[in-house]
């Protein structure tokens, strides 16, 4: 990884913005994004798209998304003595939320906090009645000394808690260990390809960017796929390695390339688009491992959108994402790079009609 990629990559994952408060990444990433394109569209939500145009009408308008958001919480409550109650935005396991770092955002300011814990000594005596926590157990500390002083620093209820985490690489440096991960790799492999295609024609109208809100279920890819009317949608995502133990089947290994991920609950891959996909990772020496995922990505809303958008997931596979240390490859990233810059090049016309056919 080069020193312009690295210092992109720390950039974009050390920036704080869960959905709905996607503000600070938005604008780095269009500042980035206004050089290497011809211009530049904006949803109402705050998805924000790059496009590069093609001189043919006929040529397929052919979109990538990542996303912006990453998960968090959210206030819905200033207790007493000034601790704060909060609800999740996005999927968290209860059990990595105690105990870490936060950035506490409000109209006044950003303020640290940690989340709470309960210490050893005060577990001794209770025998069996230790539970695993909820979301709902866990409060979040400001150090405010009650309720008004809280109110004095502006926190209120709807102010947002985003995990704070510095990005470093790995003692081989091999892999990284980052927090946002899902879904800043969408974020920075969009910038890293555009550079790639800076001074290139590809044969279809390219449209790159990145749209807000999917951790809360994918709600900003609507109205960015009907503001960009695309013909093929590709969202590009991080997926949940399970590769730690070693169990029969497993899903998501790192170091084993990007994902074609072929079938989750929400999306199963049209053939000819898997045909297309396949052969354009192995002529292109890409290399790529088949993905079925429990879970869904910004592809599910978009191809129900217009007349339907034949629509895919690709990414990469990283370790314990949604907490606040996700551990990544980069070798991964640079196959899944090169695989968006590879499908940009090549989806013409006469594919996607043979994408489209019966």
């Amino acid at each position: 990884m080069n020193a312009k990629t690295w210092a992109r990559v720390q950039k974009y994952t050390e920036l704080q913005g869960t959905s709905g408060q996607e503000q600070i990444i938005r604008k780095a990433f269009r500042d980035e994004l206004l050089p290497l394109v011809d211009d530049i569209k904006q949803d109402g939500l705050g998805g924000v798209f790059g496009i590069k145009n093609n001189n043919d009408p006929q040529a397929p308008r052919v979109m990538f998304a990542a996303h912006m958001d990453e998960v968090g919480f959210i206030v819905t409550s200033v207790l007493p003595n000034g601790a704060l109650k909060v609800a999740a935005i996005g999927g968290w396991n209860p059990t990595v939320i105690s105990s870490q770092r936060f950035t506490l955002f409000t109209k006044n300011g950003a303020y640290p906090v940690v989340s709470s814990s309960v210490s050893p000594h005060l577990l001794r005596g209770r025998g069996s009645q230790n539970t695993l926590p909820t979301v709902d157990d866990i409060l979040f500390d400001g150090g405010f000394m009650n309720e008004t002083e809280a109110h004095e620093f502006g926190v209120f209820p709807g102010d947002f808690v985003v995990p704070e985490v510095a990005t470093i690489m790995t003692a081989n440096k091999k892999r990284v260990i980052s927090k946002a991960w899902d879904n800043r790799f969408g974020v920075v492999t969009i910038l890293e390809a555009l550079d790639a295609l800076k001074n290139v024609q590809t044969p279809n109208t390219l449209i790159m960017g990145a749209d807000v809100q999917e951790e809360v279920g994918v709600r900003g890819v609507h109205g960015a796929v009907n503001l960009m009317k695309p013909d093929i949608f590709f969202a590009i995502d991080s997926s949940a390695a399970d590769d730690v133990t070693e169990s029969v089947g497993r899903q998501g290994v790192l170091d084993q390339g990007t994902l074609l991920r072929v079938f989750d609950p929400t999306v199963v891959l049209p053939v000819r688009l898997k045909e297309f996909l396949l052969s354009t990772a192995e002529d292109n020496h890409i290399p790529y491992q088949y993905f079925v995922s429990k879970g869904g990505t910004d592809a599910a809303a978009a191809q129900s959108e217009r007349t339907g958008i034949p629509s895919v997931a690709l990414g990469v596979a990283s370790r314990y994402i949604h907490t606040h240390q996700t551990i990544w490859s980069i070798a991964d990233f640079e196959a899944a790079k090169d695989f968006v810059i590879a499908i940009a090049k090549n989806l013409d016309e006469s594919t996607l009609k043979t994408i489209l056919g019966d």
